[in-house]
């Protein structure tokens, strides 16, 4: 008996971002939540979730087929859903090892590893609230079934492609 040890290929990672204690701030780890049930049964999706987006995540980014990236915007307004595509941009400032924009984490992983998503997808809701909380404001949570409409259908999308 042979076993296959070579990874399934990730054709779809979501990559969600936020803080939990922030009121609306948390959308992008409830989204990712709601994909780990959603496609449970989907070995070619990878979600991660975490506070804010590092450097570290242009590895993962350059072995992906595509990425969407999950984020509450403070520049939206509340409640407002949007999935737009993001293309590699270099900043023209110094990078922070701390925090970095979709963009420049996807040039990042061109970079590095010369290889990039063939797409990229940028999914926000507008924040209302991002004061302390462990619970979105009615704005967002009312944006939340959009949210879910939008992400699998990208899903969806990217997974035929």
């Amino acid at each position: 008996m042979t076993l296959n040890m070579t990874p399934t290929p990730v054709r779809c990672l979501i990559l969600a971002c936020g803080n939990t204690l922030r009121g609306d701030d948390g959308v992008g780890p409830w989204l990712a939540e709601w994909a780990e049930n959603r496609f449970r049964s989907e070995p070619a999706i990878r979600i991660i979730s975490r506070h804010q987006l590092t450097p570290e995540f242009a590895e993962e980014i350059a072995a992906s087929a595509s990425v969407i990236l999950i984020d509450c915007s403070t520049a939206s307004a509340p409640g407002s859903v949007s999935a737009v595509p993001v293309e590699p941009v270099v900043s023209s400032v110094a990078l922070n090892p701390h925090h970095i924009g979709p963009a420049e984490l996807l040039a990042l992983a061109r970079d590095l590893y010369s290889s990039s998503p063939r797409e990229a997808l940028l999914l926000t809701i507008g924040a209302a609230s991002t004061e302390l909380s462990e619970h979105p404001s009615d704005t967002v949570r009312s944006a939340l079934p959009e949210a879910c409409r939008l992400l699998e259908e990208a899903v969806r999308r990217l997974l035929q492609d």
